[in-house]
């Protein structure tokens, strides 16, 4: 059974908190949040479930969002290739390429009610660190392409950032040159 969380919106200060590392071992009370969480992106997809509860699709969901402080992400997408699954904690990106990739529709935020246009450059590929929930394991995962912008797109919520803090005010659709497009 679906449930709709109240995720809060860009204008509560809460979003803008840097969330702190959760202790591990990871606790009942987190982990069966951080399950609620990855349920509700799951979900969040289907149309019949937008449609009765009124709820935005996504692809991703960090703790902060739901106003709790801690370091929890929820990923969930499926793509030609395969399904992405992620519920993890306390991640770091260890290292980074310096080539440049973005969304050419732009990005968008269960917590920004009205998208906002523009380029947001991201690293294209990334490796991460984290402690996967479902696996119960330390990990770390190169990442590139739609899911390396995913990953930063939650990671940056982790630090009170927003995905519109990195358009160019002046410039939105600003071309970076050698940017990947996706």
């Amino acid at each position: 059974m679906f449930k709709k969380l109240n995720i809060i919106e860009d204008k509560n200060k809460l979003i803008r908190k840097k969330s702190v590392d959760i202790e591990l071992p990871i606790s009942e009370e987190d982990k069966k949040f951080a399950l609620e969480m990855l349920e509700y992106v799951k979900e969040s997809q289907k149309a019949e479930i937008q449609e009765k509860y009124n709820v935005r699709a996504g692809v991703g969901l960090s703790a902060i969002q739901l106003g709790v402080n801690k370091k929890i992400v929820a990923i969930y997408f499926e793509d030609e290739d395969k399904t992405h699954e992620y519920l993890i904690a306390n991640p770091i990106v260890t290292s980074f390429s310096v080539k440049p990739s973005f969304l050419s529709t732009g990005e968008a935020c269960l917590s920004v009610p009205k998208d906002i246009d523009g380029y947001v450059y991201r690293h294209n590929k990334i490796t991460v660190k984290f402690y996967d929930i479902l696996k119960d394991e330390e990990r770390t995962e190169k990442l590139d392409g739609y899911l390396s912008i995913v990953f930063q797109h939650e990671l940056d919520h982790l630090d009170g950032i927003l995905y519109y803090d990195r358009i160019d005010k002046k410039n939105p659709f600003k071309e970076v040159k050698g940017a990947v497009e996706i």
